[in-house]
């Protein structure tokens, strides 16, 4: 399931979301907003979609990673808006057989997310702000 939201996620529905009888294995990546990037302390994130483009492009990934991997269920649920420290802005949940498949998938979808979808991320500083990971 893909989901882009303006609502904070329930990381325990995505992970229940993607339990399969078959699978061996939940692997989760679970995205969250740090309070510093290099040296220098962030106050707050904001992220932008262009949610069209972004939904058709995780769910290209989604079906990719099916492909490259046995993967039984797959969640991939990316947040908007505006983001405090500690929150979640992206939550990727797979089921396998077995577990060094999720590893690899997880890892291979939020890196490729991060590549290709259409979020933008902006840092906000107490002295000023700067957009980051600008994606096509």
């Amino acid at each position: 399931m893909i989901r882009i939201t303006e609502e904070p996620l329930n990381t325990q529905a995505i992970v229940d979301s993607v339990i399969s009888p078959n699978g061996g294995a939940v692997n989760v990546f679970i995205g969250t907003v740090r309070n510093s990037t290099k040296g220098k302390e962030v106050v707050r994130l904001e992220f932008e979609a262009y949610e069209p483009m972004a939904t058709k492009e995780l769910t290209k990934i989604a079906e990719d990673a099916k492909q490259r991997w046995p993967i039984l269920k797959v969640a991939v649920h990316h947040r908007v808006g505006v983001l405090d420290i500690s929150e979640i802005p992206v939550v990727i949940a797979v089921s396998t057989p077995h577990r060094a498949a999720g590893f690899e998938a997880c890892q291979y979808i939020i890196d490729t997310l991060k590549q290709t979808v259409p979020i933008w991320k902006k840092e906000i500083f107490e002295d000023g702000e700067v957009w980051v990971a600008a994606h096509p």
